[in-house]
């Protein structure tokens, strides 16, 4: 899952952007209203953290602005005043919700899984291959009986991969949906990390084949039927 977080505060942009990296989220940061519009264009977010006072423009007409073009990505509003003129305010605009500073980091999760949920109109869905089942909703990810511990880059790599089945992923196109924009790595890197998930899997139990290596083009699941031991 992919969010832009729109904030001026860097220090709380910084702070917020980690926490959320943690909860295995991508972020991306903008610092105005003006830079979240054209993030908003570039790329299919699945939420936006949107703060209210913001330099170049406001939070309240950036969210205007961004319903009036027909987005319907789900929107938090940040505000530090809590009072029920900014919550219409606000909520008039077109936001889905809102959380008043200083953040209470457990309270913005539920408020951002819930919203999850809501725009994707259904529970997050166990995503399944085979015997492999990973639940983005609490981020279980295991092999038959056995469960897998996977490091955040890992866990997105392979939720990028059951969402897509047998479609071949580039390494490119698997950094543009696990990294931020702020912190691109070398496509090496991507190896290494399918490296270490493949491991981890075979050590559960799965096929040491389960991820396929499309020589020259990227990555994608193996054919439950072709796949050996």
């Amino acid at each position: 899952m992919r969010i832009l977080l729109v904030e001026d505060d860097v220090r709380l942009a910084e702070t917020l952007a980690e926490a959320l990296s943690d909860q295995r989220y991508i972020v991306d940061i903008a610092a105005d209203g003006e830079t979240g519009w054209h993030q908003a264009k570039v790329l299919d977010y699945d939420l936006m953290l949107l703060d209210v006072m913001l330099p170049e423009l406001d939070g309240i007409s950036l969210c205007e602005r961004l319903r009036s073009h027909g987005y319907t990505l789900p929107i938090l509003m940040l505000t530090a005043c809590d009072t029920v003129y900014n919550e219409v305010a606000g909520l008039d605009a077109g936001a889905d919700d809102y959380v008043v500073k200083p953040v209470d980091l457990q309270k913005l999760f539920a408020r951002i899984r819930a919203l999850l949920r809501r725009g994707s109109g259904t529970p997050s869905p166990i995503l399944e291959w085979g015997d492999l089942h990973l639940d983005p909703s609490t981020y279980d990810v295991s092999y038959g009986p056995n469960p897998i511990h996977l490091t955040p880059k890992e866990y997105a790599l392979l939720e990028l991969l059951l969402r897509n089945g047998r479609r071949v992923l580039s390494r490119s196109a698997m950094i543009e949906h696990a990294w931020s924009l702020e912190c691109p790595p070398e496509e090496h890197t991507v190896k290494v990390h399918i490296r270490g998930l493949r491991q981890k899997l075979k050590a559960a139990g799965a096929s040491a084949n389960l991820i396929e290596t499309v020589h020259g083009m990227g990555y994608r699941l193996n054919d439950l039927d072709l796949m050996t031991q």
